[in-house]
């Protein structure tokens, strides 16, 4: 099986190179390779492939950012996907897309079902579920994989925002009151891999899959496990989200129900606890 995947530099493309099994061969197009901000590139890059599957692993993530800057992010979160999905579609591909807990507003303490009542509180979700409506509308197999909290050695993440920001400070600041699923870039990109599989054999089905790490916790917690696991003592202050003031209004309910993709797919939820624990020892031998 080949893949066709967009994106080379972010952390879920980079996990992807790791994970790819020596029985797969993989393409991925950067920055360098077709411009994301022009979905029709991205469209003839799909029909110029000889790939058995397309995977979009590539998206405009800067989300305070977009707050002014929509109409770009819009281009790469919606308008890039959609023209790829119409383009597997018109070649019989499966096609995955990674999309967001950002599509929600947040609100309650209910775990997020892939069918619950969407809601983007900025332009960063907005954009993101405008992508997720445009790909099912293509009508092709499909499969859009929503994540929350990403995390490895790569990249710019809140594992690497804590680890230098807890070198240099006894006690931090971090807000209690998000609760969420940090997920290993490296455990989306497993289980982008066997999802890829299953629909290129024809044994998966079409439709919307939550994926997040177990236990749920908030950003104060996880932050404090990462100084648990890394031997720093930091001390770990917890505070509201108002107090810590961004251009975009986060989520404070991102736990995600995953229970769809075991059933479909028989994927279960990670342990970010152990990701971790790897990511850690990773960055450490870097």
């Amino acid at each position: 099986m080949k893949l066709l995947v967009f994106g080379s530099t972010g952390q879920v493309a980079r996990a992807l190179r790791r994970q790819c099994p020596k029985t797969m061969q993989m393409v991925q197009l950067g920055r360098a390779d077709v411009d994301l901000s022009k979905p029709d590139a991205c469209a003839a890059a799909v029909a110029a492939s000889d790939a058995d599957v397309i995977v979009n692993a590539a998206a405009y993530t800067a989300v305070d950012r977009a707050e002014a800057d929509e109409p770009a992010a819009y281009l790469v979160n919606a308008g890039a996907p959609i023209a790829m999905a119409r383009a597997a579609t018109a070649r019989g591909l499966p096609f995955l897309h990674i999309s967001t807990d950002y599509v929600f507003d947040g609100s309650g303490s209910v775990p997020w079902t892939p069918d619950m009542a969407t809601g983007p509180l900025g332009a960063y979700g907005r954009t993101k579920l405008a992508g997720e409506q445009g790909v099912m509308a293509a009508g092709g197999v499909h499969a859009i994989l929503r994540t929350s909290w990403v995390f490895s050695p790569d990249g710019s993440n809140f594992v690497k925002t804590m680890l230098r920001l807890g070198r240099d400070r006894p006690v931090l600041r971090v807000v209690d009151d998000q609760v969420g699923g940090p997920t290993a870039a490296d455990d989306i990109a497993t289980t982008l891999l066997r999802m890829a599989e299953r629909l290129h054999a024809g044994t998966g089905q079409s439709g919307i899959y939550h994926y997040s790490g177990v236990p749920d916790v908030s950003w104060a917690d996880f932050a404090r496990e990462i100084f648990r696991l890394a031997g720093l003592d930091v001390t770990v202050t917890g505070i509201p989200s108002s107090e810590y003031p961004t251009p975009a209004v986060r989520p404070r309910n991102s736990r995600l129900d995953c229970t769809s993709l075991e059933h479909a797919f028989a994927i279960l939820r990670p342990d970010w606890r152990a990701s971790l624990l790897t990511t850690l020892q990773d960055l450490k031998e870097a």
